[in-house]
């Protein structure tokens, strides 16, 4: 259940409201809006009993029960589109955004050589890994914090903000400090200790759905974000495990339009990692943003053949420029622009 303020209310009566919550037995999260202030009864069961003790106490605008298990990601409880604002950026309105880099970051050379690249095609977030989740130990892992340096680097000298994987709870203050989003990967959707760690941070999380994750249960990681106090989620299709063994995955593009009716969070797509080939991704890209996705996130490499983690998913700067110029012409048939 959402319990409403007015804008009016004082601090006094709101914590009379969350006082009366706890004596009913239940937990409440306070979430302060520009305006209001939101109280989230966790837990409740007997709705009506909580109606009956807090609908008349001072400054209660109205209660909204919530019927589906996701309650801050809801419609429901945010009807308008959530919008994350990212150095000028926005992702979840008219704009579409696109994130693009590396799978890893390799070295300074490479890195910045690319950023140049995807910046001039049309890119305004640069995506890289410094920390790597690999699914054998003896692969490349990353260059840790050297990689997120040079991640600083490269949007010094571009403009382009950051976005980078954290993989570990421990991890997230360090990488807090250097990127501009926090993602978190396919693998970790159901890491808890990790999505409630992020949560209590002020930076935009992007998580990407598990490979084998129903949309329930990708809504219900977020919840554990939004729970934290940390709003600023945005959701990333990757796509599933299924049976088909001419993809790596398979892309689920039916998700966007699910995700639009289900939540106000906005969603992007990552084409690449479902195509597991670099000749499938740009149509891939191409039908996310043609079903309403609110950027994509691509890899993108000089040297594919050369890359120390997924370069046969990569594209070539040249490849990708090509492309951008048709997302540029799909987004303003749907009334959107990048």
């Amino acid at each position: 259940m959402i319990i409403t303020m007015s804008s009016s209310a004082t601090k006094k009566e709101i914590a009379r409201v969350k006082e009366k919550i706890k004596e009913l037995g239940y937990e409440a999260k306070t979430f302060r809006g520009v305006k209001k202030a939101v109280i989230h009864v966790i837990g409740a069961t007997d709705r009506e009993r909580i109606a009956q003790s807090v609908e008349q106490l001072p400054g209660v605008e109205r209660l909204t029960p919530i019927l589906s298990p996701f309650k801050l990601g809801s419609r429901e409880f945010h009807p308008e589109d959530t919008i994350v604002s990212i150095n000028g950026k926005t992702i979840g309105g008219k704009e579409i955004v696109i994130m693009a880099g590396p799978c890893a970051v390799e070295s300074e050379d490479v890195i910045l050589k690319i950023a140049k690249e995807v910046k001039k095609a049309g890119a305004s977030i640069l995506r890289g890994g410094a920390f790597k989740p690999r699914s054998s130990p003896y692969s490349f892992q990353g260059l840790g914090e050297k990689g997120l340096k040079i991640l600083a680097e490269a949007r010094k000298q571009t403009g382009l903000s950051i976005i980078t994987e954290v993989v570990s709870e421990i991890d997230v203050p360090l990488v807090a400090k250097y990127a501009d989003i926090l993602q978190i990967g396919a693998r970790n959707m159901q890491n808890y200790q990790l999505l409630k760690t992020v949560g209590r941070f002020n930076k935009p999380v992007l998580l990407k759905r598990g490979i084998s994750a129903t949309i329930e249960e990708w809504l219900m990681a977020a919840e554990y974000i939004q729970s934290e106090g940390n709003h600023h989620v945005i959701l990333c299709e990757r796509g599933i495990r299924t049976f088909e063994t001419y993809t790596r995955y398979t892309l689920d593009i039916s998700t966007v339009p699910v995700i639009k009716e289900l939540s106000h969070l906005p969603i992007i797509v990552d084409p690449s990692h479902p195509a597991g080939n670099s000749k499938y991704v740009p149509a891939l890209a191409r039908a996310a943003i043609a079903a309403g996705a609110d950027g994509i996130l691509i890899e993108v490499h000089t040297q594919p053949s050369k890359a120390l983690s997924d370069g046969k998913q990569s594209i070539k700067p040249e490849i990708f420029n090509g492309l951008m110029e048709d997302l540029k012409k799909i987004a303003e048939a749907m009334g959107r622009k990048i």
